[in-house]
């Protein structure tokens, strides 16, 4: 009996071994794990060649071939693909062409697990990675803050150790760009929740910086048929031109659409609209059926797209002064303001590292209720940060405004906030330059002035004579024609506009 008892004993504790051996495997319980000070390269002599110089030459081929429409906007994330350069190298071209020479400084790379199965996010934390071009520094700082907040997003070093879909974007990123660093991320099997999260993390991490670069990695349809690989990519591509990305991953979940590393893509979807980059642009799309020339089914076909996505350009043609988070921020500060000022008659102390929310630019703040102006009170020429000004202005329009009574706290509530950021002056000869509704004015003659801004143009339906008579007679105490006047100096500006209301 004793020698039996022993046995049992022994079982049992091979049965706890056991069980807590599937349970680290299984990432039940968190790990914590050391990466390597150099992670080697995996994919180098498979994916892409091992030799440097024949790499070179390879992407030299590929920059020069690769022929991308031009994309007005801000550059934020790429959408590139990770076969083998042979098959997708000149599609990933088309989009790291786009961003050569731009001063990205961190670079965000997420990629998806092929030879590791495992549920949620691997971070990589520090350290480098080599490739045949050279070692690229982890941004160590970065990747700190997406690390140990979330019980799903850790490291794993199995996910990168025979990982390739994060690695063949490096020596394209080496050649398009210098200076950066990079945060690799491997994505398992995730939920929406899990994207959305990453998504979070990613973009309190980003904050208000303008030198970070998202590449989603990820192949598209895999597959036999030719014909079976545009219907999926087109579905796919018209999914992704929506930028909806909970409809990405129902349709991923339901194989209404292909691609290997879509959890990435949905998670970059997310992260790129609430930082206000909401338009995509298809660069190049192919499949290894159309590049190895083949016509017949029966071999393994895969399909490849490269997009860029960015902020859209104003309805004038002109590119977006702020993101979604400065406006956000800007807004909030006025508000804030006259909350503060309004129940301790002091000026709010706050602070703003944003470097454009900084600059010293013009602005006016405007307040209404119910559909009615309240105030409104500005700089034309900013002398002060930005966010200063705009606090100083707010403040202003709710109290100084001598066109009306003070606001008072109670009304407060039903006060809707309008902000327009304005551009440096421009002198024109003529009012010939003048374009309504993208143009403020300003008019002077000796010590008289007034200004209208671009809004007022639609807001009144009034022509282009009727807005500077106006201006001349109501605002600046001119006569109605001094705009014709030869010593009358006009001043154009564009004003970047947004309220609480959008």
């Amino acid at each position: 009996m004793r020698e039996f008892g022993s046995d049992k004993i022994k079982f049992r504790l091979f049965y706890v071994f056991l069980t807590l051996a599937l349970a680290v495997s299984s990432n039940i319980f968190p790990v914590k794990s050391s990466a390597d000070e150099i992670k080697q390269s995996y994919a180098a002599g498979n994916f892409y060649p091992a030799d440097t110089a024949e790499l070179l030459v390879m992407l030299d081929n590929f920059f020069n071939a690769a022929m991308p429409s031009e994309v007005p906007g801000e550059i934020f994330a790429l959408i590139s693909p990770h076969a083998g350069y042979g098959y997708s190298g000149l599609t990933a071209a088309n989009g790291y062409k786009l961003i050569k020479g731009r001063p990205y400084r961190t670079v965000i790379v997420i990629g998806s697990s092929h030879s590791y199965g495992f549920s949620g996010v691997s971070v990589y934390p520090e350290g480098k990675m080599r490739t045949p071009l050279g070692d690229l520094e982890i941004d160590a700082e970065f990747s700190k803050q997406l690390l140990g907040r979330e019980e799903d997003i850790s490291f794993i070093p199995k996910a990168f150790e025979k990982e390739h879909s994060v690695e063949v974007q490096l020596p394209f990123l080496q050649k398009a760009l210098d200076g950066f660093r990079i945060v690799p991320i491997v994505m398992g099997d995730a939920t929406l929740e899990t994207c959305q999260k990453l998504a979070g993390l990613l973009k309190e991490a980003i904050g208000s910086r303008r030198d970070v670069l998202v590449v989603a990695s990820t192949d598209m349809y895999h597959g036999y048929s030719i014909k079976e690989a545009d219907e999926f990519d087109a579905h796919t591509i018209a999914c992704l031109k929506t930028m909806d990305a909970e409809a990405l991953y129902y349709g991923l979940r339901e194989s209404r659409f292909q691609l290997c590393g879509g959890f990435g893509v949905v998670t970059t979807l997310i992260l790129s609209k609430e930082l206000g980059h909401n338009r995509l642009d298809v660069l190049n799309h192919t499949n290894s059926a159309v590049v190895t020339k083949r016509s017949t089914d029966g071999e393994w076909t895969v399909g490849y797209v490269s997009c860029a996505i960015d902020a859209p350009e104003k309805e004038n043609g002109e590119k977006a002064m702020l993101n979604k988070k400065q406006r956000e921020s800007l807004l909030g500060i006025a508000r804030k303001s006259i909350e503060t000022y309004l129940s301790t008659a002091k000026m709010m102390e706050v602070s703003e590292s944003d470097p454009l929310l900084n600059k010293e630019m013009g602005v006016f703040v405007t307040l209404n209720k119910a559909g009615q102006l309240r105030g409104c009170i500005g700089n034309m020429i900013g002398r002060e940060p930005l966010y200063l000004t705009v606090r100083d202005m707010a403040v202003e329009s709710a109290t100084g405004d001598p066109r009306f009574t003070a606001v008072t706290q109670a009304e407060l509530k039903d006060i809707e906030i309008e902000i327009s950021v304005l551009s440096p002056l421009e002198k024109v000869d003529s009012a010939d330059a003048i374009i309504l509704g993208k143009h403020g004015v300003i008019v002077k003659n000796g010590f008289s002035s007034g200004v209208f801004l671009p809004q007022v143009a639609a807001e009144t339906g009034w022509s282009k004579e009727e807005f500077l008579s106006n201006l001349c007679a109501h605002k600046a105490g001119l006569a109605p024609d001094a705009w014709k006047d030869p010593s009358t100096e006009i001043y154009i500006f564009t004003a970047e506009v947004f309220s609480e209301k959008d």
